[in-house]
């Protein structure tokens, strides 16, 4: 598994409802409680994403 760096992953996305950035991926109870702590360290779902591909996928 990956370091987790949600500024860097291409699951992290603005969410215009909320008006925050969340992870996009379903997680369980456990893996969102680690996610809100800052604790989620090891994230299974983390995929780096450079800048071009984060934003083309916002667009």
């Amino acid at each position: 598994m990956e370091k987790a760096n949600c500024d860097d992953c291409i699951n992290y996305a603005y969410d215009e409802d909320y008006e925050c950035y969340t992870c996009l991926q379903n997680l369980d109870e456990d893996e969102m409680m680690r996610f809100i702590s800052g604790t989620f360290s090891e994230c299974p779902y983390y995929r780096m994403g450079d800048d071009y591909t984060i934003v083309r996928k916002q667009n």
